[in-house]
């Protein structure tokens, strides 16, 4: 158990920061395509509006994964900082510092708080492009409705 403690006070961060950079990349590189998808759409090319939804709906699934799990992750971190805090605090041999808890505590904290910042545009693109592919359908719609 102490080798696991001791993995994780050495680690964490790396693991946590760096999951949710990774998921940074992800949302960052599928919002790309996204915008450049709908920039260019021509909702009149396709037959069915079953096929312009699954072309529209591609990688929304993944943004809001993203948007919706990184909070847990980031209070993952900050779960496990606090256990760590805890866990150094009970094998300090009852010398309590306690400008270093609250430092401990404010690092543990930052895992939160990261997590919240890709949460966050992550819902907001998710929201902004489930409108474009709204506005797509009803295009598609209307193109129909003139043609029959």
């Amino acid at each position: 158990m102490e080798q696991l403690f001791q993995f994780l006070q050495s680690y964490i961060d790396y693991i946590i920061l760096g999951l949710l950079a990774l998921m940074s990349v992800i949302l960052f590189a599928k919002v790309i395509e996204r915008v450049l998808f709908y920039k260019k759409v021509n909702v009149s090319e396709y037959q069915t509006l079953q096929d312009l939804e699954i072309d529209l709906t591609h990688n929304l699934t993944t943004i809001s994964t993203i948007g919706s799990n990184a909070p847990y992750i980031g209070l993952l971190g900050t779960v496990i900082g606090i256990l760590l805090t805890f866990y150094e605090l009970g094998h300090s041999g009852g010398e309590i510092d306690a400008a270093s808890i609250m430092v401990h505590l404010s690092l543990a904290l930052k895992a939160t708080a990261v997590g919240i910042l890709v949460a966050i545009p992550a819902m907001m693109f998710y929201n902004g492009f489930g409108r474009k592919v709204e506005e797509n359908k009803l295009k598609w719609q209307a193109n129909h409705a003139h043609q029959g």
